[in-house]
């Protein structure tokens, strides 16, 4: 009886050891899901390096208008703000003290000629009897002399008439450039006082210089880069053509033997304006070590409109640095920092994430950055195939296994949510292989 019983409670031991272990085994939790992160393809197409910097227009013709008379100012016949030609009437001053120093200028030049003939008359009558014996030798060189007088009386009175004449033709002012007149400094019936009185100012409007300081580090670049054919200052309308997906139309652009250089407008997106670097200083400022450079651009004026560039204005200026060539683009927030390097996280085809090392290029207007291309020596750079972490750069590590979430390449700068599909993008219908 008693061996019966302890063979019962050995099994209910035993069933209840089993049952416990089941049990533990039922609850024991899943192994974790692996991370979803997105991922994309870098974008691949021409991109031409250059560099931006802000800059000033400036009217290339400047002009301030005064008076080189002084009198009291009758017209300021102009329409203020209005663009002029070369000879229109800008202003006329009081011209009858003038006239009437034109009209005495005249009688004394009359005058004069009467003086003139009278001597001729004298001289050739002392001739005549100095030949007879019946002047002497001094009275025919007096009359000689007189008439000599005369003649330089009468140039002297014709130079006054000339001058006065010159400042009658100043009482009526006209402009001496092509331009956009400014307003009226003075009204009709002010006094104009000569050589000091602005009446207005004019500056010739097209085209138009750009000025802005470049970075003697640069300046030495751009300057190898020239001197090596890089940069080729005579191809310029294929530089131009490149850059922004058209040919110019500006005759300069097409005929000047200089380096192509952009500008855009403040609330412009891009660089839609074309010029020329006609000018570069002789002296680098040490204090900045920057050069002062111009560039000159067009500023045509629309049909049944205004120009857009006006004197003064900032601007901002992209100047390239070379020929376009075949980059490697991602977004910028898959780039990470790493005490001052920047790296990309890129999945491998075993779903694991490797730490790249990159160095980054100049931003893209769609904001999209340049990435070197990938150096086997170095490990650094990335390849046109590569998966790069575009997202959550924060919740992934080297060599953790991920689960890639296939996306096209975001590009903050696209005008709809939808980005367009870039030449040389890679597909996104296949993920890193298996």
């Amino acid at each position: 009886m008693n061996t019966r019983t302890a063979l019962s409670a050995i099994s209910l031991a035993a069933l209840l050891v089993g049952l416990m272990a089941g049990c533990r085994k039922a609850i024991t939790p899943p192994p974790p899901a692996k991370q979803v992160i997105p991922v994309s393809h870098p974008v691949q197409r021409e991109v031409t390096e250059s560099v931006e910097y802000t800059g000033r227009t400036d009217a290339i013709e400047s002009v301030g208008v005064r008076a080189r008379v002084t009198g009291y100012l009758l017209e300021v016949p102009f329409k203020e703000g209005a663009e002029i030609k070369k000879g229109d009437h800008l202003f006329e001053i009081d011209p009858r003290p003038y006239q009437a120093l034109v009209d005495q200028a005249k009688a004394q030049v009359g005058v004069a000629v009467a003086q003139l003939n009278l001597g001729k008359a004298n001289y050739e009558r002392a001739k005549v009897g100095f030949a007879k014996n019946a002047f002497s030798q001094q009275e025919l060189d007096q009359a000689k002399a007189t008439e000599d007088q005369a003649a330089a009386q009468l140039e002297a009175a014709k130079a006054t008439l000339d001058a006065n004449k010159l400042n009658l033709s100043f009482t009526h002012g006209v402009s001496t450039l092509d331009g956009q007149v400014s307003r009226r400094f003075y009204t009709p019936g002010n006094l104009i006082n000569q050589d000091q009185t602005l009446i207005t100012t004019i500056v010739s409007v097209d085209p138009i210089y750009a000025y802005f300081d470049l970075d003697a580090r640069t300046l030495l670049r751009i300057r190898n880069a020239i001197n090596s054919g890089i940069i080729k200052p005579r191809d310029i309308n294929t530089q131009a053509s490149l850059l922004l997906g058209l040919a110019p139309a500006w005759a300069v652009v097409a005929t000047q033997p200089d380096i192509p250089v952009l500008m855009a407008l403040e609330g412009e997106e891009g660089y839609h304006h074309i010029g020329v670097i006609d000018f570069v200083n002789n002296v680098v400022n040490p204090s900045t070590s920057t050069i002062s450079v111009r560039g000159i651009f067009p500023n045509p004026k629309p049909e049944n409109g205004r120009r857009l560039i006006v004197p003064g204005m900032f601007v901002r200026i992209r100047l390239p640095l070379g020929q376009p060539r075949q980059s490697l683009l991602v977004v910028d927030r898959a780039i990470g920092s790493d005490q001052g390097l920047k790296f990309v996280y890129v999945v491998t085809p075993e779903h694991t994430i490797e730490y790249r090392r990159v160095k980054i290029g100049p931003l893209q207007d769609d904001g999209l950055r340049v990435i070197e291309p990938f150096d086997a020596a170095a490990g650094t750079g990335i390849k046109p195939d590569d998966w790069i972490v575009i997202g959550g750069l924060q919740q992934v590590r080297p060599k953790m296994e991920v689960d890639p979430e296939e996306s096209p390449m975001p590009i903050p700068g696209a005008p709809s949510a939808t980005p367009a599909k870039t030449p040389g993008q890679q597909s996104s219908t296949t993920g890193p292989k298996t």
